[in-house]
């Protein structure tokens, strides 16, 4: 079994700042990706960042230039650092770990965290 757990969502103002992290624990034998999603109310979910086992990152067109994803594979861990924060951007984020290979056998699986909420007014 895999959990992913998330922390640093939050209320900030337009223009700010807020840091988002991610773990993933449990039987782990390799991670392809991991990134960050988010659903707005009575919107889709969507992707915000993505980063590959080998750095490769993509980001969403609205969040380029103002969001950095990162990623520490020995932690198992993905952050997502958010500047210049706009009303827009309000939404509960979710953090994702794709085509995880979780037994001896080989079997993957793709797995959420619970999601953070993240909300930019003044």
């Amino acid at each position: 079994q895999v959990q992913m757990v998330e922390s640093g969502g939050g209320l900030v103002q337009p223009g700010g700042s807020l840091r988002l992290s991610c773990a993933a624990s449990g039987s782990i034998f390799a991670i392809s990706a991991m990134g960050w999603y988010r659903q707005a109310p009575g919107k889709q979910r969507e992707l915000v960042a993505v980063i590959r086992s080998d750095g490769i990152t993509d980001y969403a067109d609205s969040v380029k230039g103002r969001f950095s994803i990162s990623r520490d594979n020995a932690k198992r861990a993905v952050i997502l650092q958010m500047n210049s924060l706009k009303p827009g951007d309000t939404a509960v984020y979710y953090c994702n770990a794709a085509r995880v290979t979780y037994d001896v056998w080989g079997s993957r699986g793709d797995f959420w965290g619970q999601g953070t909420q993240v909300t930019v007014s003044s």
